[in-house]
């Protein structure tokens, strides 16, 4: 009965890779075909992996938080029958030769044709068996070449790296106690994508101070007729609003397309929802959100946002957004510059809502005051525009029965 060995699949969206999140299974389980073995983790969401053979569990090749290339050995098992089964012999033998050259196989390594020559020449330079000592050596910021290894053939021990750590302590005491997070999965890509909006967008933030109180006594006054599960958030309307403001100007419901100079026009709002989750910041996109009543777009928010702080929404949904509404209130702020969600035009801010003395009709009074900003594109629009999307929406906050009333 041979061995068969589940390579990472490709999990879409242009995805190269996934950290893995937690096994379901562990060496020495029988598996069945289909069944979920292993959550992992991609740059967009949490996804969990079905084997397509059945058998039993002989090695898992990578632990939790581990990050793996699509394409590479995920799982493999003893074995009965398989589905579209992936045998790889180059592995196989590449596995056995990194054992001959350097102990323990590393996790997470690819199986080019090209690799076992790279890790044999790097394990006659470099001997470490230890993947402790590895970890041990890059938490420190240490070169592993440039230690002498004091143990049998010359291999790199733990106390090696701890011998040349306590030296470069006694210059670098101000690292003592620093961690060192790696920048992978979704944070890598949070990090990629802000990076290029910076780099390539011209953006400017424009910013007004609006009375919201009218539209809290809104919601609650629609909420009165409405069931507990149609309730309608204040989230919601504010991106009812959002989407009637730019029904008037759509110029900053566009995108840049450098590579051949033109400003694309979305003909729909792709709404996307920056929210904050456990496993950071996301942006789920409610598609067509200029279509929807604002009962239906109350709903799909409700369920999109909760999908996406379970980590449970589609990659898919995660992508495609043409406009964002970003309610940074909710951290008990006033006011930000967000950046813009690249390839995006625009991102409009949301601040606390607080009372504030506000003057109404020529006399003071206390009023539900909140900060809403506009950080924009300037390629796609100059300030009179931009600045008049954003009175428009603050207006809309001011008076909101007179458009919710239409929508």
């Amino acid at each position: 009965m041979s061995n068969q060995v589940f390579m990472l699949p490709d999990l879409g969206e242009g995805l190269a890779e996934a950290d893995i999140a937690e096994w379901h299974v562990k060496v020495g389980d029988v598996v069945t075909i289909d069944q979920i073995v292993v959550e992992v983790e991609t740059a967009k969401a949490a996804v969990d992996v079905p084997i397509p053979f059945a058998g039993t569990v002989i090695e898992l090749h990578g632990k939790d938080g581990d990050t793996l290339k699509v394409g590479t050995p995920l799982i493999t098992v003893s074995g009965s029958e398989s589905v579209d089964v992936v045998v790889s012999a180059n592995h196989e033998r590449y596995r056995e030769e990194e054992r001959a050259g350097s102990g323990n196989v590393l996790i997470g390594y690819g199986t080019s044709e090209d690799a076992p020559l790279r890790r044999r020449r790097a394990a006659s330079s470099v001997r470490v068996i230890s993947p402790i000592v590895r970890k041990l050596a890059s938490d420190n910021s240490i070169d592993l070449a440039t230690i002498s290894g004091s143990g049998a053939g010359g291999v790199i021990t733990r106390a090696d790296v701890e011998a040349a750590s306590s030296t470069g302590t006694e210059t670098e005491m101000s690292h003592v106690g620093d961690q060192r997070i790696p920048i992978k999965g979704l944070r890598k890509v949070v990090a990629d994508k802000l990076s290029t909006s910076r780099r390539e967008i011209p953006d400017a933030t424009t910013w007004v101070d609006v009375d919201a109180t009218e539209l809290l006594a809104a919601r609650a006054e629609i909420n009165k007729s409405l069931p507990d599960s149609d309730k309608i958030s204040l989230m919601a309307l504010l991106a009812r609003l959002t989407t009637a403001a730019l029904a008037q100007y759509p110029a900053l419901n566009s995108s840049v397309d450098t590579a051949r100079g033109e400003i694309v026009r979305h003909a729909r709002i792709h709404l996307g929802i920056a929210a904050q989750t456990p496993k950071g910041l996301m942006v789920p996109v409610i598609r067509n959100a200029d279509t929807l009543s604002t009962i239906v777009l109350a709903q799909a928010l409700r369920v999109t946002t909760d999908l996406a702080r379970d980590g449970k929404l589609e990659p898919a949904r995660l992508t495609g957004g043409t406009f964002t509404l970003n309610n940074y209130g909710v951290f008990g702020v006033d006011g930000s510059t967000p950046i813009i969600n690249h390839p995006e035009a625009a991102i409009l801010g949301i601040g606390r809502i607080i009372d504030k003395p506000w003057v109404v009709n020529g006399e003071l009074t206390v009023r539900k005051v909140t900060q809403i900003s506009l950080s924009f594109d300037h390629r796609v629009c100059d300030g009179g525009e931009a600045g008049g999307f954003l009175r428009l929406f603050g207006d809309y906050i001011e008076n909101p029965i007179r458009i919710l009333g239409r929508l």
